[in-house]
Formats: structure tokens, sequence, C-alpha cells
């Protein structure tokens, strides 16, 4: 098992949990599930309440409306540089899970997503690492182009900008296809950094930075599939210096998930 899913596990009943207590897997849910999931996770509801605050807080400081304008729209152009430069160089970097302190925030936010993609509990961001991201991504900016005003509409482009990206991470999650070509292409180019190759494709909604950079591929492009796709490179061999993502995950998988599921179920069925 990647994870301990602790009362989840035991639980007779999925049913009769609290909402965010029950298993949500993406693979399994309809569209309209997941839009009634999305607006009741808590992340969203955070980013929409301080989105709101932003705005009022704007009525009292607001700025010029070119430079709110401009401001907004610099939270907006920046924050696919900032996910990228932030999803290569953090989540996928190797020195996370070497300390014991940070260990247990990479396990979080991204090694438990990738351990299993289509896991909703475990998609959307931690409030602890998103919100100041957001913060110091777009209020500098903002307030250089319009003060506290712009401050203050670059930070609500950088919340609204996170309840998309968290959505558009969601659908190419799901278990449909997308009639527009422009999600299609998104979708197929994110299931291939989760099933097929981890470094590369770090993009959510576009793909820019990772041609910029040289990130970018298709399956075609790349002979075979990463051995570490599932794991990151947090391997039995990398566990024994630093246990600590071990420890805390009840071990290392690296198959496909639905795979191991399977395979646990009828380990279970048998000794049951």
């Amino acid at each position: 098992m990647a994870r301990n899913f602790d009362d989840i596990s035991t639980a007779k009943d999925n049913s009769e949990l609290p909402f965010w207590k029950r298993s949500h897997y993406l693979d399994r849910m309809t569209l309209g599930e997941l839009i009634v999931a999305y607006f009741q996770h808590y992340t969203i509801i955070a980013y929409l309440a301080l989105t709101a605050v932003a705005v009022a807080l704007y009525t009292q400081f607001p700025a010029s409306p070119l430079g709110t304008a401009a401001a907004f729209a610099a939270g907006v152009i920046v924050y696919p540089l900032v996910w990228h430069l932030l999803h290569q160089y953090v989540l996928h970097g190797k020195w996370m899970w070497k300390s014991k302190w940070l260990s247990p925030t990479w396990k979080r936010i991204h090694y438990d997503h990738h351990q299993d993609p289509n896991d909703l509990s475990v998609l959307f961001g931690a409030l602890h690492t998103t919100l100041p991201t957001i913060a110091v991504a777009t209020v500098p900016i903002g307030w250089l182009i319009a003060g506290p005003g712009g401050a203050l509409a670059a930070l609500t482009a950088g919340l609204l900008t996170t309840c998309y990206y968290e959505f558009m991470h969601c659908i190419q999650h799901l278990s449909f296809k997308p009639k527009w070509k422009w999600v299609q292409h998104m979708k197929q180019r994110h299931n291939e950094h989760h099933y097929f190759h981890e470094n590369g494709n770090y993009g959510i909604t576009n793909y820019f930075w990772d041609r910029l950079l040289g990130t970018y591929y298709e399956k075609k492009d790349i002979p075979k599939r990463s051995p570490t796709v599932f794991n990151l490179g947090y391997d039995e061999e990398v566990a024994k210096t630093y246990p600590w993502v071990k420890d805390l995950s009840g071990g290392i998988a690296s198959g496909h998930p639905r795979r191991r599921a399977m395979a646990e179920a009828k380990k279970a069925e048998a000794q049951g």
C-alpha cells in the first residue's frame, strides 16, 4: 500500500462516512459527481472565500481601471511559469524527501498523487503550501503595477486561476473523453506525465513553458516507460537512507495503482 487509509479502509459502508472521509476516485466518477465534489472541497471553498475578501478590500483600496486590468492580467500570465518551475524543481526535485521535516509535505503534495493519480483526496494542493505560493507570485507584481489595489487584483487573479487549474487537473484524470480538442490535448499530455514518463509535460492547462524549456514530449518521442513514474524515484534503495516517506506511507508501491488495488483485493478475498 502507498498510504494508510485508517478509518476509510476499515469502514464497512463508505457511504456512511462524512463526504471527504469517503474514497473518491476520478476514474469511477461522472462529470456531475466531480462538480459536486469540487465545490465541496475545503481548498476550493477557501480560494473562493479569499477571492471575495480580496474583492471587498479592493473596494477600500481601488486602483485605476487600467492598472487593475494590467495587474489582474499579470497574475494570470505569471501563474503558468510559477507552476511549471515549482512542479519541475520542487515537486519533482529529489531533495525534499532527504529532510525528515520536509518529507511529510512532499509526500502529501505530490508523492501520494503520483502513487494514485485518480485519488481525488490527494489531487488538490494543500493550503499551507498553495496560499503562500499564490501570494508571493502575484502580490508583489500587482503592487508594482498599481499599488495596493493592483496587489489585490493580482491576488484575485492567482486565486481564480488556481481554481481553474484545479478543476482542469480533475478533468484530466476523469474517465471521459472531452469534446474540445484543446482539452483532449492537455489531458493526453498530462496522462503521459503520470502513466508514461514523469520527467516532462509539467504544465496543466498549457505547455508553452514546457516547449520553451525543453520538457515537452509526446509518448511517441520516448522509447520506453519510466520505471519511476509512480514513485518519482523514491524507491527501496533510496528509502534505506531516507526512510521517512516510506514510514509514513506504510511501504513503497511502483506498479499501476489499479493493478495494485486488484491484487490487494484478490489477496484479501483469498485470506477471507
